[in-house]
């Protein structure tokens, strides 16, 4: 089991829960923006959210940030060992280094006592595209060299007597990111931040992270994750989340379970299952929702869910709990009611 360290008032490791976290997009200096976005994360259940770093302002704005922003803050450190210490200062929960530019022992030395003094976790972060030279394998990235980075910055904290390190190995090489987190894995109890980096498009990076993350949780590795995908950070928590449900290891929101379609369909499933979908969409209590096109699978699916539909040609009944709670109920009219029907017991039970 790994140790566990703190970001805030988040735990990371040791078996406590898997925790989310994204990334802002916006200009960190931006403190508005920032805010708002990062309450758009909480909402869609993000629990650590990193804000990026470049500059000495972006470090200040971390202070007003934090009085009122909802999530531990992780500030995104490259190049510059004195912007950790200003994010430091300025109230960031957690740091993120890079080894493949901060380079300097004694400058990383001097980040672990300041962050040592404030109790902030340091995360290694090792990208395959800014891979220090020292560890290329013949010009290579390969999964020993971006090992031996991680441990080459552990070893420099741990020689200070820091030890609240996570560690993170990412590529955008599904194979390559799977092989490193198994040498870490295997060389000591660091808590592990699992991510494909460079993922693709929102389509691709979502598969893509689905497939390296999911290899590497099914097999009881990674403390915390976050899947990259450009453009709206909100996506890349609905994906994490789809991630964890999908192996039983954390629950939050619905979860639906929707018919392929096929010639014996007799209403819209795809059309209805994105309408409910986004109807739910604030939904934060764990349910299941089964939206079926016929009776083959379909009542067994909808007899299971905690609410379904059941589809006939050109309407569907609409199900709770395994029971019938409105029968026949025109197709054009299914989502409303479906909708009707999840929000009025999740308001009786609040």
């Amino acid at each position: 089991m790994t140790r566990v360290v703190r970001a805030g008032e988040v735990a990371i490791g040791g078996g406590n829960p898997i925790v989310v976290q994204s990334m802002t997009t916006t200009d960190t200096q931006d403190v508005q923006a920032t805010v708002a976005q990062i309450s758009a994360l909480a909402r869609a259940g993000c629990e650590l959210v990193r804000v990026a770093v470049p500059d000495m302002a972006a470090a200040h704005a971390i202070r007003e940030i934090k009085k009122e922003a909802s999530l531990p803050l992780a500030a995104d450190i490259h190049y510059d060992h004195r912007l950790a210490l200003a994010a430091l200062a300025a109230g960031a929960d957690k740091l993120r280094l890079n080894p493949g530019n901060i380079r300097d022992p004694e400058k990383i030395r001097e980040v672990a006592a300041a962050a040592a003094d404030k109790g902030v976790p340091i995360r290694i972060g090792v990208n395959a595209g800014s891979l220090d030279e020292r560890f290329l394998k013949r010009g290579e990235v390969t999964p020993e060299g971006m090992a031996e980075a991680a441990l080459w910055e552990v070893s420099l904290l741990e020689g200070t007597g820091f030890r609240d390190i996570v560690i993170s190995l990412k590529a955008h090489d599904v194979p390559l990111t799977v092989e490193a987190n198994y040498l870490v894995a295997k060389e000591g109890n660091w808590p592990l931040h699992l991510g494909i980096t460079e993922a693709g498009t929102e389509w691709e990076g979502a598969i893509r992270s689905a497939v390296g993350i999911g290899i590497l949780l099914a097999q009881g590795i990674g403390d915390t994750v976050r899947v990259s995908l450009p453009g709206d950070p909100v996506r890349e928590v609905e994906a994490a989340w789809e991630i964890l449900k999908s192996l039983g290891l954390r629950n939050r929101g619905p979860s639906y379970v929707v018919c392929p379609t096929c010639g014996r369909t007799g209403i819209d499933v795809a059309g209805i299952a994105a309408a409910v979908r986004k109807a739910l969409s604030d939904v934060a209590e764990p349910v299941s929702i089964a939206i079926m096109g016929c009776p083959v699978n379909g009542l067994g699916e909808v007899g299971r869910a905690d609410f379904g539909i059941l589809g006939g040609k050109g309407y569907g009944t609409v199900y709770a709990h395994g029971e019938v709670v409105l029968p026949r109920v025109p197709e054009e009219k299914l989502v409303e009611e479906l909708v009707r029907v999840v929000l009025g017991e999740a308001r009786a039970r609040a």
